[in-house]
């Protein structure tokens, strides 16, 4: 059996990681999304439980590269297997997401998709709410993937982003800027601009195993399908948690305001105790950490018009420079990578990696930094 994970774009080998490291699964990254083999629909559902790095786990159908659209998605539909998902499922509905340019919408392809099912004389019925199956289209260009969605939600929309900061990261990538660092579950982790706590979170939620989707257990699509014991593999799950993770987790910034949204969304999110929260100034940072004390920074760096953007990444990499392990990495997001890599390299700073990650259509650089050796 095949499954696929649709993420964000640039960090499909690290979604591809993570679902190995969760159900020793072969996985292959593609363009926004990882097509993977799994043996047993409880690793599916597990994914949709714990993954951190998807927006949607789905079975997958089928597959097929198309130059008009409709014409090819006709004749899919009519040969794909659908009717092994219909035994006790007589209710669906069609969901559908685009990468790339088309002459035609999202709505368009979910509507047709719909109107060939329901004409195919099996006896289903459309309902868009309480529906018993998901079926998923996802378009990449000119090839389109289609399944059932076993979430039946975005997982990119995390249930404790509740008190929310202008540039907040999603927590997809936050949890990728984390694993792009480095970072392992025993060890001093810092983001010095938390904003709304979203990277120490993620972090948070990675070095407990503590499951992602914890409080919406009842909401996932594939309770309905009968498929698995639902109730054996959430506890099953929530025995691994950690309750006191070796991990030294510390989420800063300048604004007490930044503090109280990232202590409450990580209250909301079940992992405030294992987070040292704190309002401090980037100039105090090597009085708060003694000298080589932290293995991973990893934050998003301001970007802000308004800030003075050389001052304060002069300061960043000079108190990373003393208070960072001599092994130890920077992990960081920014708009403005040559403007980050020339006050790394003033303080010894050199880049390990860089890539370009895609939150929606907003362009993003993921850079790792580690310290020159002499």
């Amino acid at each position: 059996m095949k499954g696929f994970a649709i993420t964000s774009r640039g960090i499909e080998d690290i979604s591809a990681s993570e679902i190995r490291e969760l159900t020793g699964a072969k996985a292959k990254a593609e363009s926004g999304c990882v097509l993977f083999d799994f043996k047993k629909f409880e690793d599916l559902c597990l994914l949709c439980y714990k993954c951190q790095s998807a927006d949607r786990i789905l079975y997958w159908i089928g597959e097929f590269e198309f130059h008009d659209f409709f014409e090819e998605l006709k004749r899919f539909v009519e040969k794909a297997k659908f009717d092994g998902w219909m035994g006790k499922c007589r209710t669906f509905r069609v969901e559908c997401i685009r990468e790339g340019n088309h002459d035609f919408k999202s709505v368009d392809a979910e509507a047709k998709i719909a109107e060939i099912l329901l004409k195919s004389g099996r006896g289903w019925k459309l309902s868009i709410k309480g529906c018993d199956i998901v079926f998923f289209a996802y378009i990449a260009h000119s090839k389109c993937y289609f399944g059932v969605d076993f979430a039946g939600f975005e997982l990119n929309k995390r249930p404790y982003k509740i008190f929310l900061h202008p540039n907040s990261l999603r927590g997809t990538i936050a949890y990728a800027l984390v694993r792009e660092s480095g970072f392992e579950k025993d060890e001093a982790l810092l983001d010095p601009f938390s904003r709304d706590g979203v990277i120490v979170i993620e972090a948070a939620l990675h070095a407990a195993n503590f499951p992602v989707d914890y409080y919406k257990k009842e909401k996932f699509a594939f309770l309905k399908l009968g498929l698995i014991d639902s109730e054996k593999l959430f506890e099953g799950i929530d025995k691994k948690i950690i309750k006191k993770p070796k991990a030294g987790l510390y989420s800063f910034d300048y604004m007490f305001k930044h503090v109280d949204y990232s202590r409450k969304n990580a209250k909301i999110a079940g992992v405030d105790k294992k987070i040292d929260f704190s309002r401090v100034e980037l100039e105090w940072l090597d009085i708060k950490f003694k000298k080589e004390t932290i293995d991973r920074i990893v934050t998003n760096l301001p970007s802000s018009k308004n800030a003075n953007l050389d001052k304060i990444y002069n300061e960043f990499f000079y108190q990373a420079e003393f208070i960072l392990k001599k092994d130890g990495a920077i992990a960081l997001l920014t708009r403005m990578p040559e403007l980050v890599r020339k006050y790394a390299g003033r303080h010894s700073f050199a880049i390990a990696k860089e890539r370009k990650i895609w939150s929606g259509e907003q362009e993003l650089y993921m850079l790792v930094f580690k310290k020159k050796t002499i």
